[in-house]
């Protein structure tokens, strides 16, 4: 496969447009255009959908993870001369709030860039290749990656007695559902998309909500609330998801993450 072609699909998957993709890679956009032509008559599959922004196809889907793959790679040979990897991650919000910082901290080689969805759809995002690896709580391994189980997170259910609402971190989060056991509530809810926020808005009493159970200790001792159903909680099995690449950075990350989790994950 011509690598200048597929770094040029690469290029308008993730810049949306031929025209981005040709400033980026200091070419014309009818340059950009006959590589991607090219491509697709090698791969014999339209792979690009020229929308705005231009999205791939679900033939080219496979492709944009080969590309990102391919490009880690590389950028991986020069690091090591150069210095400099650049590696998506997506995580969920209560990770990166707690325990997955330390991972990044103890490999400080590459140049990080993370994302952040609720658990049960991070692994989306590796699918579209968005990211080469991904703190998870789907247990099938997206096609090209490896999964490795690093725990559970534990949640309770904190407030104060008299709390009438619940607050979610957005609308995906299903976590207060789960521990319901419904996926209804006539409750008022409250949307707080930010980790710190939403532990912070419970400590303020604007409702109830499910807590890590490291957080919710320390913060029921200081009674800045409760824990509104005692000897009942919530497990959260999290895995690790990564590009079966034989990357040297992704290694060396995944030995981290799983040091990192261990005190914090049962």
């Amino acid at each position: 496969m011509d690598f200048a072609q597929l770094a040029t699909f690469q290029a308008v998957i993730e810049s949306g447009s031929f025209d981005a993709a040709a400033r980026e890679l200091h070419v014309t956009p009818s340059a950009v255009s006959q590589r991607i032509k090219a491509l697709e008559r090698s791969v014999g599959q339209v792979l690009v959908r020229r929308t705005k922004p231009c999205v791939p196809t679900p033939a080219g889907e496979a492709l944009v993870r080969f590309a990102g793959q391919v490009a880690l790679l590389e950028r991986e040979a020069i690091g090591q001369a150069r210095g400099g990897t650049r590696v998506s991650i997506v995580v969920n919000a209560d990770s990166l709030h707690t325990w997955f910082l330390p991972a990044l901290a103890a490999v400080p080689g590459p140049q990080y860039e993370l994302h952040t969805n609720d658990e049960y759809y991070t692994a989306d995002l590796l699918r579209s290749g968005t990211a080469m690896a991904a703190v998870t709580a789907d247990d099938t391994a997206v096609q090209g990656c490896r999964i490795e189980r690093l725990g559970a997170l534990r949640y309770l259910a904190v407030g104060r007695p008299d709390d009438t609402a619940m607050i979610l971190y957005d609308r995906r989060d299903r976590l207060q559902h789960r521990f319901m056991e419904t996926d209804e509530s006539d409750l008022p809810i409250h949307y707080v998309p930010s980790a710190s926020g939403f532990i912070e808005a419970i400590r303020m009493g604007l409702g109830w909500g499910m807590v890590p159970d490291w957080i919710a200790r320390a913060d029921i001792a200081a009674g800045r609330y409760v824990d509104l159903h005692p000897g009942r909680h919530l497990d959260v099995p999290l895995y690790w998801q990564y590009w079966r690449i034989g990357s040297e950075v992704l290694d060396e990350l995944t030995a981290a993450v799983k040091a990192a989790a261990a005190p914090y994950l049962r």
